[in-house]
């Protein structure tokens, strides 16, 4: 049983996520130090004991987190431990398995959009803000779960769609925009842009030329001559601390959705090997395996 530090708690896992940052661990170690180690960065379960200074959360309180994996510690055990401002606690109409597949695609979005587009959200106060509002936004990988509800898109602003080959031509990107001015920011879920560096020539010359690039790998590098943010779940926690808090006001005002379909690939830790098997061929739905 690990011992949970100040402002940690534990949880017994009831359901736990598969996400493409497992498979990448799996299969070249993309953000793990050394083997062995324990995978699996969501999970949704019971409270067991709480450290010092814990005052949100007790024993007995169902939760589902993000878990800010470390080389013993991760969502892939009987019980893990996770500081309290990465736990919400779990709404009473949600099963376990819906519940764990929300955190990691609640934080990252709000990142998306707080910390690389610099947007304010309402009631998650962020430090850096943009005055003019967004005119028109490029969305790349609309069908990942950062980006719902797009669940069949590829490419998106408005309500124009374009095929994901379109990326590789600027003329054709931009000539889809309002007036064919180009946009103003791009949301970039997939990482295509270090690929396919035409999608920046879509960029509005006399736009803030925004980028908020989701991290989905190691080592990548943010182009030279635009406002480029690299994001992940973290970054919107470095900025609030109450971010999880807002998504449980979020939940009980019912003003935030199951951003994804949800797909149980099986009961217990084995069928994990089964959800990584499935993971890289799945696009908009979050696979969960019951515990």
């Amino acid at each position: 049983m690990p011992k949970p530090g100040a402002h940690e708690i534990t949880t017994r896992p009831k359901a736990v996520s598969i996400n493409t940052i497992d498979w990448k661990n799996v299969q070249f170690s993309a953000l793990v130090a050394g083997w062995p180690c324990v995978l699996g960065i969501e999970g949704s379960g019971t409270v067991e004991p709480v450290g010092e200074r814990v005052t949100s959360f007790k024993p007995g309180d169902e939760v589902m987190s993000w878990i800010q994996r470390t080389q013993f510690n991760g969502a892939f055990q009987d019980v893990y431990k996770a500081h309290e401002s990465v736990v919400a606690k779990k709404p009473a109409n949600l099963s376990f398995e819906e519940a764990t597949s929300i955190p990691i695609t609640y934080l990252t979005a709000a990142a998306t959009i707080a910390v690389g587009l610099k947007v304010h959200i309402p009631g998650l106060p962020t430090k850096d803000t943009t005055e003019a509002p967004l005119r028109s936004i490029l969305v790349l990988g609309g069908s990942s779960g950062f980006t719902h509800p797009s669940r069949t898109t590829q490419i998106s602003w408005g309500h124009v769609t374009l095929e994901r080959s379109a990326q590789q031509d600027a003329a054709i990107l931009k000539a889809a925009t309002p007036q064919g001015a180009g946009v103003d920011a791009i949301i970039d879920a997939v990482g295509a842009g270090s690929a396919e560096t035409a999608v920046y020539g879509a960029l509005r010359e006399d736009g803030p030329k925004l980028y908020s690039l989701v991290i989905t790998r190691p080592g990548v590098d943010l182009p030279e001559g635009i406002d480029a943010t690299l994001v992940g779940g973290q970054s919107i926690l470095d900025e609030n601390q109450n971010a999880m808090k807002y998504l449980n006001k979020l939940l009980d005002e019912d003003k935030y959705k199951l951003p994804l379909n949800v797909e149980v690939v099986g009961k217990g830790f084995q069928a994990i090997e089964t959800g990584l098997g499935k993971i890289m061929k799945t696009s908009g739905t979050k696979l969960v395996v019951s515990l």
